[in-house]
C-alpha cells in the first residue's frame, strides 16, 4: 500500500538555496555567508545566493494558504554546490542552510500546520569532498574504502577532466558509490533511517534507476517503512517505471510523463518546443484533447490505481524550464496547465516561483530566486492555484476519483472523476474559442438534474444524458457537479 496522506496530498518544491534568506530564531540568529551572488542577478552556476530553511520556516503560512500541505526539498546536507547533490555529509544539514537544528524545527512547524516534509535522497554518487573518497585520494589502495566506489586504477585523478573512477555521467566531482559493497550499503541505508528519525515524512531519490540493483531499493523500503509505514518514497524516474513500481520498492515516481501531456494540450502552439527540446523535457508535441487523453489514459492503466492516486504529478521542476517561459509567458495558458494539474489522479506537485509567473530557461535560470516583491506577482495564477487547491480539498473524488472518458475534439478535453457514490466532470477549453459544452455523460447523472460549475458558479443542465449551457472562455477549466 502506498501512504494515505499522499493521495491529499498537493506538493510545492523547494530549491532552498534560491527561496528566501530567513533570519532564524531570535536567541540564535542565522549566520549569513558574506559574498553571496546579488539574490536578483542572473544565477550561475557556481554561485551561492544564501537561501535557508529559517527563511522556508518564515514562508510556511504563505504555503499553507495557496493550499499547499506538502513539502519536497531539494538537498539539504552538507555540500560544495549550491544545489547539493554534491554531498559531503549525509549526517549534516548544511551549516549555510541552518544546520541539523534548522531543520528540526522546519520540520516540527510543518507538522504544527498539517504539512509534510520529504527529502531529497542521493544515494547514487556523492562529492569528492566526502570523507570516503577523502580517504581513498589520500590512501590509494591502502583505504579501507577503495571498494566504496568503482576505481579503475590510481593515482584517481579526481580533479582532471578524464577521472580513474566511475563517475555519474563522467563528472569528476560525482564519483559514484559502490552498493554492492557491505559497508557502503549499510552507510546508505542508516542514512535514510536517520532522518527518519528527525520526523521527514520520506525521500524523494534522484536518479535511483542508476542504482542497478532491485535489491537495493527493495531493502531501502523494508527499513524505510520499519521506520516508518507512511514514510513515501518516489523516484526520479523520467518514463515508464513499472520495473520500480510493483509494490517492493517505490511508491510512485515524479510523473513527468503526465506532464508533458498536459503542456502539450494546453500550451498547443504558444509552447516553446526549442526551450523544451533542450532539456529534460525531451520533444514535447502539441496535442490534441483525444490524443492527450490517450496518454492520460495510457499512463493511468499502466500501474495499479494505488500507485495511479500516490503519483507525484508534475509539469516543471528544477531540472526543466520554467512553466512561465514554456508557454511564452500566456498566463491564460499557465492558469490552465495548473488547474489541470489539480483535477487528475495523483498528488499535484508545483515547483517554487510558478505560482506568480517567474521566469527562467535552462539551468541555472530556471533557479533563480524567488520573488518576494508582490507587486511582481501574476496573483491570477496564485488564485487559481488556491481556488484548485480548496476544491481538491473539499472533493474526495478529485483525490480519489477514477478518471472515466467523456469527450474530446481539437482543444476541448471533458472527464470524470467518479469516487463512490460522488462524480465530478471536468471541461478543459484550452482552444481560444469560447465552448458551449454539450457533452455526453453516459449515464453518470439522471436526466434533469441541476448542476453547476463549481469555479464560476455557473449553472448547467442535464438534458437527455448531456451536459448542456454551460460556458467556457477560452483557455479555462470548469468543474461540475450535480446539485440534487
Amino acid at each position: 500500500m502506498t501512504p494515505a496522506w499522499v493521495k491529499d496530498a498537493v506538493f510545492y518544491q523547494i530549491f532552498p538555496d534560491r527561496f528566501r534568506i530567513g533570519q532564524g530564531p531570535a536567541a540564535q540568529p542565522a549566520p549569513v555567508p558574506a559574498d553571496l551572488e546579488p539574490w536578483e542577478a542572473p544565477p550561475t552556476l557556481r554561485g551561492f545566493k544564501g537561501g535557508n530553511l529559517w527563511g522556508v520556516i518564515e514562508k510556511l503560512d504563505y504555503l499553507k494558504d495557496l493550499g499547499f500541505n506538502a513539502l519536497y526539498l531539494c538537498p539539504i546536507f552538507s555540500s560544495t554546490a549550491n544545489h547539493r547533490y554534491h554531498t559531503t555529509d549525509y549526517f549534516q544539514v548544511d551549516p549555510i542552510l541552518g544546520g541539523n537544528e534548522a531543520l528540526r524545527q522546519l520540520v516540527q512547524e510543518a507538522h504544527r500546520r498539517g504539512m509534510r516534509v520529504i527529502l531529497d535522497g542521493v544515494f547514487n554518487h556523492c562529492g569528492r569532498g566526502h570523507f570516503a573518497f577523502q580517504h581513498v585520494m589520500e590512501n590509494e589502495a591502502a583505504s579501507p574504502y577503495k571498494d566504496w566506489f568503482y576505481i579503475y586504477k590510481f593515482p584517481l585523478n579526481a580533479y582532471s577532466k578524464h577521472p580513474n573512477y566511475a563517475a555519474w555521467w563522467n563528472n569528476p566531482e560525482l564519483p559514484k558509490f559502490n552498493t554492492n559493497n557491505p559497508q557502503c550499503r549499510e552507510y546508505l541505508l542508516s542514512v535514510a533511517e536517520h532522518w527518519l528519525d528527525y520526523g521527514i515524512d520520506g525521500w524523494r531519490l534522484d536518479v535511483p534507476n542508476e542504482i542497478d540493483d532491485d535489491e537495493f531499493w527493495r531493502e531501502f523500503r523494508r527499513r524505510v517503512k520499519a521506520k516508518n509505514p507512511e514514510a513515501y518514497i518516489v523516484g526520479e524516474i523520467w518514463d515508464d517505471a513499472r520495473r520500480w513500481l510493483q509494490g517492493d520498492q517505490f511508491d510512485a515516481v515524479m510523473n513527468y510523463p503526465l506532464g508533458r501531456a498536459v503542456l502539450g494540450f494546453v500550451g498547443g502552439e504558444a509552447l516553446d518546443r526549442d526551450l523544451a527540446a533542450k532539456s529534460g523535457l525531451g520533444r514535447l508535441e502539441s496535442l490534441g484533447a483525444l490524443a492527450c487523453h490517450h496518454r492520460l489514459e495510457e499512463l493511468f492503466n499502466r500501474y495499479s490505481w494505488e500507485v495511479v492516486t500516490a503519483q507525484m504529478n508534475l509539469m516543471t521542476s528544477h531540472d526543466t524550464p520554467r512553466l512561465y517561459s514554456l508557454l511564452r509567458g500566456e498566463v491564460e495558458r499557465v492558469r490552465l496547465a495548473l488547474a489541470t494539474l489539480f483535477t487528475l489522479p495523483g498528488a499535484p506537485t508545483v515547483y517554487y516561483g510558478e505560482e506568480i509567473g517567474m521566469a527562467g530557461g535552462h539551468d541555472p535560470d530556471n533557479r533563480r530566486g524567488m520573488i518576494w516583491d508582490d507587486s511582481r506577482w501574476q496573483t491570477s495564477i496564485q488564485a487559481t492555484i488556491r481556488q484548485m487547491a480548496a476544491l481538491r480539498r473539499h472533493l474526495p473524488a478529485l483525490r480519489h476519483g477514477r478518471y472515466q472518458y467523456l469527450y474530446a475534439q481539437d482543444g476541448r478535453l471533458a472527464f470524470a472523476r467518479v469516487y463512490e457514490r460522488e462524480s465530478v466532470v471536468v471541461t478543459i477549453n484550452a482552444s481560444p474559442e469560447t465552448w458551449r459544452v454539450h457533452i455526453p455523460l453516459h449515464g453518470l447523472w439522471p436526466r434533469g438534474e441541476q448542476v453547476a460549475d463549481l469555479i464560476s458558479g455557473q449553472a448547467g443542465r442535464c438534458v437527455g444524458g448531456d451536459l448542456e449551457d454551460g460556458l467556457l472562455p477560452p483557455f479555462s477549466l470548469a468543474v461540475w457537479q450535480a446539485l440534487g
